[in-house]
């Protein structure tokens, strides 16, 4: 493991402690321009597909998704349908996403936190939080909704690019420090079909909510137990986002049936 991109003793006891470890800079300016260009390749190419007849849609608490080509597509709510939400797995639409799974400043600690020499990646997905209309996530832990496709949910740290400045006004990752020592939480029972898969209100202590502020280009490591949700984005400026998760090498993907183990 190159020992320039691993994570010290010290950034490892803080995200076993909260969580979560913010890795700021991580990617340069131009690679941040760059990233920014494969959102709207991905979006044109995404944008297409689901007009034509291999997209099927469906409907989940009034909320608009499509699955098409190999992805799911959830779309922005009610009015705002021309806009996307969350493409995933997105690793296989655009070549920099792809070389990004295997970039060295991200699966040197994602071998760490797995605790494995050799992964692979679970999934990948690009969140869009357009400006003006990006809809806010409610709480919730990652686990429960893996924890029937794998075995081993606990090996499953992600990992989140930040393609532009992530900040409160614009929809920033909030965070339960701490939240992820208590494994998987019971969901809402509010009779909706979604509900259970947000985290059971009287669990979460907002005492230790943080609004996770990071500029272009940081990357935010955070686990998959860990309560998380984010507010909507009312401002002038998007909040595009890659969030990586990896696994174990030789298991297959999240919703694809293949394995993409890393390459370096």
């Amino acid at each position: 493991m190159p020992m320039a991109f691993a994570l010290s003793s010290e950034e490892i006891e803080t995200y076993r402690e909260n969580g979560y470890l913010l890795k700021e800079r991580l990617f340069t300016r131009d690679e941040v321009t760059n990233f920014r260009l494969s959102c709207d390749s991905v979006e044109s190419r995404v944008k297409e597909a689901i007009k034509t007849e291999r997209a099927r849609e469906y409907h989940l608490d009034q909320n608009v998704f499509l699955d098409v080509d190999g992805y799911t597509v959830q779309l922005e709510h009610k009015k705002n349908l021309d806009r996307l939400r969350v493409v995933e797995p997105v690793d296989n639409l655009d070549q920099r996403f792809d070389r990004l799974v295997d970039d060295v400043r991200l699966a040197a600690p994602a071998r760490q936190l797995v605790g494995a020499s050799n992964i692979a990646l679970w999934t990948a997905k690009l969140n869009f939080k357009s400006h003006g209309v990006g809809s806010g996530f409610g709480w919730h832990q990652d686990s429960p909704y893996w924890m029937h496709d794998s075995a081993h949910v606990d090996l499953l740290p992600n990992v989140m690019v930040n393609f532009d400045d992530s900040m409160v006004e614009n929809g920033c990752l909030r965070v339960i420090r701490g939240s992820h020592k208590r494994g998987i939480l019971p969901g809402t029972v509010d009779g909706s079909q979604l509900g259970g898969f947000y985290t059971n209100p009287s669990l979460i202590d907002k005492g230790e909510e943080v609004a996770v502020e990071a500029i272009a280009g940081s990357a935010l490591f955070f686990d998959p137990h860990l309560i998380h949700g984010s507010g909507p984005n009312s401002s002038a400026n998007p909040r595009r986002a890659i969030i990586m998760t990896y696994q174990p090498a030789g298991f297959e993907m999240l919703k694809r049936a293949c394995v993409r183990n890393i390459s370096v």
